[in-house]
């Protein structure tokens, strides 16, 4: 889906949605949900009264909703209430509808996994060996994948020792390391391989995701070493950790006479069995 503006069917019936490439996030129109969740003859006037019921019990949600302008019936832009997934999914709570009782209990069931999880973090890692080998995964690549995880553990925990916060500064550290490797940034590599909200690394080729591996494991290693301060010293660690990589993708390449970064993501790969 490379529009922007789309409208995303549901049991036959449409929904608006946005796509904002900077937050990389899903926006739906709540009308059209409320219209589907409801089977009201009148979704706005239903999502007004329950705006406001909402509101006033100073539900946050509803206060940090957005306000976007969509395609109207009448083919009109007007301004429309989104919401993210998250924010959505927080509403649909709310709503007193049988159609709303299976995202419920899908909220419950991975509320109850995360508990889990969290009292035996090897659940984490089964969990996801059954999901990816459900999407057609190889189990050598899987192994690959789940060893990523841990080699991205181990930068994380690097950069918080090193006083980095997690969202903006994780972020920007990371698309250090992936420009210095692969010569994309992240975003463009996402582009690249046709992908929005999905997981780069879900979409890596075995070398692509194995050079990703030693470029974050560099950057440990060598942050380890300088104990850089501050984030632009932290961003020139980056970059010696993702230039070690490009060093190993280089010699590949000439060996091969192949480009190791690939436009084809986790559907393709999968089909031609090169993961």
């Amino acid at each position: 889906m490379k529009e922007k503006n789309k409208l995303q069917l549901f049991q036959e019936k449409s929904i608006r949605t946005h796509w904002d490439e900077e937050q990389e996030k899903w926006y739906f129109s709540i009308v059209d949900v409320m219209a589907i969740l409801t089977d009201s003859k009148n979704p706005q006037t239903y999502w007004r009264v329950l705006k406001k019921r909402l509101l006033d019990e100073g539900n946050e949600t509803v206060t940090n909703c957005n306000g976007l302008k969509m395609r109207s019936i009448d083919g009109k832009m007007r301004l429309t209430d989104v919401a993210d997934t998250e924010q959505l999914l927080r509403l649909i709570q709310s709503i007193p509808s049988p159609k709303a009782e299976p995202f419920k209990l899908w909220l419950a069931k991975v509320g109850y996994d995360h508990i889990e999880e969290t009292e035996d973090p090897e659940l984490t890692f089964d969990r996801a060996m059954e999901n990816y080998l459900a999407k057609g995964y190889s189990k050598e690549w899987i192994n690959q994948r789940l060893k990523s995880i841990e080699v991205r553990k181990d930068l994380t925990d690097e950069w918080n020792e090193r006083g980095m916060k997690k969202g903006l500064e994780y972020a920007v550290l990371t698309d250090e390391i992936t420009k210095a490797w692969s010569n994309r940034s992240v975003k463009d590599y996402k582009k690249f391989k046709g992908l929005k909200k999905e997981n780069l690394r879900d979409n890596m080729s075995n070398l692509e995701l194995v050079l990703n591996m030693l470029a974050e494991a560099s950057t440990t290693e060598i942050s380890k070493k300088k104990k850089p301060e501050g984030l632009e010293e932290n961003k020139d660690i980056a970059r010696k950790g993702g230039g070690a990589a490009k060093k190993a993708r280089l010699e590949i390449e000439k060996q091969t006479g192949e480009a190791i970064v690939s436009a084809k993501n986790s559907k393709k790969l999968v089909e031609n069995g090169r993961i």
